[in-house]
């Protein structure tokens, strides 16, 4: 946030993330530049030492962006233990320093309605950097989830079954942008506690196994989170304990995207598939493995579907 000149991309976001900003006071909106100047640090250390001032290239907005110009942002003792690396929040690297101060929103994307150009916005959370947790992390969808939060500035908690190539899939997903990559005997081990001291509740998960896997979701949940079910590859039911739904006001939500479909006009579903080509385009997103079947070998396909720790789409080629 530090830098005059500097802009954000922020995002409107729905479901358990909320809006990263607060609206204030409107005034006129300021035209948009091509380059800004922020202040980053790539590496914790001395801020006097690892803060650079930087010209950037900004990004097209679109979708549910939020282009943020910052007015003025002050430099708080919590802002330097964060450049330092000694706070129990700690944004993903490189970072623009600062969590507070003034902005005026510059443009916004197509789906957004909550702020408009020439809004003064304030940060309503510190960091503006919140996490997801999921499962099935080497899913199509799970790697879709680690690229598309990636893009949106939230970081990751992926969780997968125990495997001989454990190394070797967690460096993959790490490449996509995963933050961690834990098994499920992991995340059911009383040292998660000392895990979460050092980082904020996920306020998302996502969940497609159902059983044992989706109860460890939801314990590590903060309080007032969700969790949106979109599978259940366990075949057993989602257990929520009496405590987590009130004392922690825990929300459970499906997803099925015929629904979705059905409930949306074919608009809004072009402006979902438009976003999602601009992170393809932009080399934010990309395809999981796959592999080319002709049709005449469908049973191959078929079964190397339903193997266990296979990763790869199988795609059948009609000519």
């Amino acid at each position: 946030m530090w830098g005059r000149g500097a802009l954000l991309g922020t995002r409107t976001r729905s479901l358990a993330w909320g809006r990263g900003w607060s609206a204030a006071a409107p005034c006129s909106a300021p035209a948009e530049p091509s380059r800004v100047r922020a202040l980053i640090y790539g590496h914790h250390g001395d801020p006097a030492k690892v803060v650079e001032l930087k010209n950037l290239e900004l990004a097209a907005v679109g979708g549910s962006d939020v282009h943020v110009k910052m007015l003025a942002a002050p430099i708080n003792p919590s802002d330097i233990n964060m450049i330092q690396g000694n706070y129990g929040l700690l944004p993903k690297l490189p970072a623009v320093g600062g969590n507070e101060g003034v902005g005026q929103v510059v443009a916004v994307g197509g789906s957004v309605t909550g702020v408009k150009p020439g809004d003064w916005v304030i940060p309503a959370n510190a960091g503006l950097g919140d996490w997801v947790i999921q499962n099935a992390s080497n899913s199509g969808v799970g790697q879709a989830v680690i690229q598309i939060a990636a893009a949106l500035g939230l970081r990751t908690i992926n969780v997968v079954r125990d495997r001989p190539d454990l190394q070797e899939l967690t460096d993959r997903l790490k490449s996509l942008g995963a933050e961690h990559v834990l098994t499920e005997e992991e995340l059911r081990k009383h040292e998660m506690k000392n895990f979460f001291k050092d980082m904020p509740q996920p306020r998302l998960a996502l969940n497609c196994v159902g059983g044992k896997s989706s109860t460890e979701l939801l314990r590590h949940l903060a309080p007032g989170g969700t969790m949106v079910t979109y599978g259940g590859m366990a075949k057993q039911p989602v257990i929520a304990s009496v405590s987590q739904l009130i004392f922690k006001d825990l929300k459970l939500r499906g997803f099925w995207l015929s629904q979705w479909k059905k409930d949306h006009s074919p608009a809004q579903f072009k402006e979902l598939i438009l976003t999602l080509c601009g992170l393809i385009g932009r080399g934010q997103l990309t395809a999981p493995a796959c592999s080319e079947v002709p049709l005449q070998d469908y049973e191959r396909a078929l079964e190397a579907s339903m193997q266990p720790f296979v990763s790869s789409k199988q795609i059948l080629t009609m000519c």
